[in-house]
């Protein structure tokens, strides 16, 4: 029990100095402004609607808006594909993903710098979450951002989003970097 606590302990430390942590010298509250400055830039040039349809129905296609999915302005999804109606996830259902991210940090001029993911590499593992179960380190690690598509659309929906920091990669979050993601969702084959 001892030894648990001073675990628990050692890790709020070092996720503190994570936290407080500089990059380039700069404080925690100034890489939030450049996290913000980031996502600015790229939404500058893309049409953004800032709330959700009301009956869900969401325009799709390369050139669809990008909606605000929170208040606060951390996670902003373009439908690509709508997937099939009546495909809904359920709580804790299993669920494979396909992804390219691409850093936000390094958008200039209309063009994104090279995606990395799991999108074109097939050597790489599968990557899995279980839906709404926070739990399971599977599902925490790749940050709660890239599942709230799946509260508004079906499970095989194609989407763009962009994510904050706090809500992407659990393992990243002290970097405080915005990425977009193009994201494809699956269901095992059985």
């Amino acid at each position: 029990m001892k030894l648990k606590k001073i675990v628990n302990i050692a890790a709020v430390v070092t996720l503190l100095m994570q936290l407080t942590a500089c990059d380039n010298g700069k404080s925690y509250a100034e890489l939030l402004e450049s996290e913000d400055h980031y996502v600015n830039n790229y939404l500058a040039d893309q049409m953004v609607i800032n709330e959700i349809p009301a009956d869900s129905v969401f325009i799709s296609g390369k050139d669809a808006p990008y909606y605000r999915l929170d208040e606060e302005g951390d996670i902003y999804m373009q439908v690509i594909d709508p997937g099939t109606p009546d495909n809904k996830v359920k709580n804790d259902e299993l669920l494979y993903f396909r992804y390219t991210r691409y850093p936000l940090r390094y958008y200039e001029d209309g063009e994104l710098m090279y995606g990395g993911g799991n999108e074109n590499d097939m050597s790489t593992s599968n990557a899995y979450f279980r839906y709404n179960n926070y739990s399971l380190t599977s599902s925490t690690k790749w940050g709660s951002g890239i599942q709230r598509p799946l509260a508004f659309l079906p499970v095989d929906c194609t989407v763009n989003l962009i994510v904050k920091s706090q809500y992407g990669f659990t393992a990243e979050m002290a970097e405080v970097q915005p990425y977009l993601f193009n994201l494809r969702y699956f269901r095992p084959k059985i």
